[in-house]
């Protein structure tokens, strides 16, 4: 996916569950908190296991994971799944 379309998709679905897949195989699914050129952040359904660089303690404001828009090989509508 090129990195235009993950930033618009990411927009487009801002506020909602996805479930995101990164070049690596990586999967999150949570709620889009924010979007930036650069990256995307979801709250994960699950929450956090801890508090740390990037969640609530260090400057991360409750935004969630960070995950980089060049990473990212596909964003799906979680709602559109069965898992």
């Amino acid at each position: 996916m090129h990195p235009r379309e993950a930033y618009a998709l990411c927009c487009r679905h801002m506020g909602k569950k996805v479930r995101i897949v990164e070049t690596s195989g990586r999967r999150h699914v949570g709620t889009i908190t924010r979007v930036e050129r650069n990256m995307v952040w979801i709250m994960p359904e699950s929450g956090f296991g801890g508090l740390g660089l990037g969640f609530w303690g260090f400057g991360g404001g409750g935004l969630g994971i960070g995950i980089a828009i060049g990473a990212i090989a596909g964003i799906f509508l979680a709602n559109a799944f069965w898992w």
